[in-house]
């Protein structure tokens, strides 16, 4: 990374939470129909990816430290904004991919926070996602993500 990069990326962090089954949970943007991807969010000033994803899974998700356990962590991936377009100042994200496993039953879930992100989640065989399902901007960070961590190319 080149010292001039490091304001353009967005500090981020994804989960990929995996379930006893191996699928892994998906959500549906609430301000984007039919766009599902995973949890993800940006980091506080001075936060840690570490610190960063259990705030997140919380804000997103309603899950608990206890109601998962942390495993692999991969990144960072970068993608930039298209043209003109930033968020928070940054025109891009970077983003720290973690594997989750699901400790808690699946019903713990909810969606409906205080400032909700998703409109639903669904598991799903990690290798039935569509990368259709995303803006373009992300399509290669997500095939990067799905083939470092499950071997998949996604299509």
């Amino acid at each position: 990374m080149k010292a001039t990069d490091a304001k353009i990326y967005r500090p981020n962090v994804a989960a990929i939470l995996v379930d006893p089954a191996g699928r892994i949970l998906v959500g549906e943007r609430v301000d984007q129909r039919d766009s599902w991807q995973l949890p993800q969010g940006g980091l506080d000033p001075h936060e840690t990816p570490e610190e960063g994803l259990p705030r997140e899974l919380r804000e997103e998700l309603s899950l608990e430290a206890g109601d998962y356990e942390v495993g692999e962590r991969r990144g960072p991936y970068r993608y930039l904004f298209p043209p003109g377009r930033t968020k928070q100042g940054y025109r891009g994200q970077e983003q720290h991919y973690f594997r989750l496993r699901l400790l808690a039953p699946v019903d713990r879930i909810n969606v409906r926070t205080p400032h909700p992100e998703f409109r639903a989640v669904r598991w799903i065989d990690p290798a039935n996602y569509k990368l259709a399902w995303l803006p373009e901007m992300k399509h290669e960070v997500y095939r990067q993500v799905f083939r470092d961590f499950f071997g998949l190319e996604i299509s």
